[in-house]
C-alpha cells in the first residue's frame, strides 16, 4: 500500500499548478459548463493519459531493457525544468 501512495503523491504534486489544471480552471469560469462535466471530463482525460503512460512505461520495460530510462526521463524533466525557467527570465 506505500507504493500506491507514493505513486499518488508523486502525481499529485507534480500535477499542481499544471498546465492541465489552469485549463481546467479556466473551463470552470464558464457558466454555461456544469462543474461536474468539467470534473468528469479533465478527470477521465487524466486517467487516459495516464493509462498511455504507463502503457508507454510497460512497452519500455519490456523492449527497451538495456537503456537506462530512469536517467534520460531524469534528464529530460531537468532540461525542460531548466528551459521553463530560462523563458521566465529571458522574458
Amino acid at each position: 500500500m506505500s507504493a500506491f501512495f507514493a505513486v499518488f503523491l508523486t502525481v499529485l504534486l507534480a500535477e499542481l499548478g499544471d498546465k492541465t489544471q489552469i485549463a481546467t480552471l479556466l473551463f470552470s469560469t464558464n457558466s454555461k459548463l456544469a462543474p461536474l462535466y468539467i470534473f468528469l471530463a479533465s478527470a477521465a482525460a487524466l486517467a487516459l493519459s495516464s493509462a498511455i503512460a504507463v502503457l508507454a512505461g510497460t512497452f519500455a520495460k519490456t523492449y527497451l531493457q538495456q537503456i537506462p530510462l530512469k536517467l534520460i526521463s531524469g534528464i529530460i524533466f531537468v532540461l525542460m525544468g531548466s528551459w521553463t525557467i530560462y523563458e521566465y527570465f529571458k522574458s
